[in-house]
């Protein structure tokens, strides 16, 4: 597979897009490998109030006004951990929340990092870094290097694709930057 290619995240919206289908990757200590291909993504730029670089940067959200392709990990609710790429040009903080994976490598381990059903490994942001053993230690990563990769995107096409009202927020609810495979049965949320 190819590696992330920052030149298509300069685009929030359609480098959400574009990630579905991408596969995330973490080699974990031992040589094991967790991943799962990207089934729904978010977009966040800054000049949207639901985004965290609304109010421009800060130590938290830094890494979003960073380089494309690169980890920005935050906790949410003070319990789960959220994995975002980093999106737009540098200096504009952006970025594409990925939702939810359709586990491909190491689900016998997910199971033991989870505890839930099949279908509930990596439906939700929490649930798959949870599932993928992501730590906010790699806040930051460049996404092309192990141990924690992006690869391939722009693989759906778009009569596989649906965009709607992103989920969990309270400002900017019903603008359609939502993005998942249709038919996928590992979406967070039909």
């Amino acid at each position: 597979m190819t590696l992330l290619d920052p030149a298509a995240l300069l685009d929030p919206p359609a480098a959400a897009r574009w990630l579905l289908g991408a596969v995330v990757r973490h080699e974990l200590p031992g040589g094991r490998v967790l991943s799962g291909r990207i089934v729904e993504t978010e977009a966040y730029f800054e000049t949207d109030p639901a985004s965290h670089t609304y109010r421009g940067p800060t130590p938290r959200n830094r890494a979003m006004f960073g380089p494309p392709g690169h980890a920005y990990i935050y906790l949410s609710y003070g319990i789960h951990l959220c994995l975002n790429v980093t999106a737009g040009p540098e200096g504009y903080g952006a970025g594409v929340l990925l939702r939810a994976l359709e586990p491909v490598d190491g689900i016998d381990i997910m199971r033991e990092l989870r505890g839930r059903p099949d279908r509930e490994l990596t439906s939700g942001p929490g649930r798959l870094t949870q599932a993928l053993g992501i730590s906010a230690d790699l806040y930051g990563h460049d996404l092309r290097k192990p141990p924690l990769t992006v690869t391939g995107g722009g693989t759906v096409p778009a009569e596989l694709v649906t965009a709607g009202p992103r989920i969990g927020i309270s400002r900017a609810v019903d603008e359609p930057l939502r993005f998942h495979v249709t038919d996928s049965l590992f979406v967070s949320r039909r």
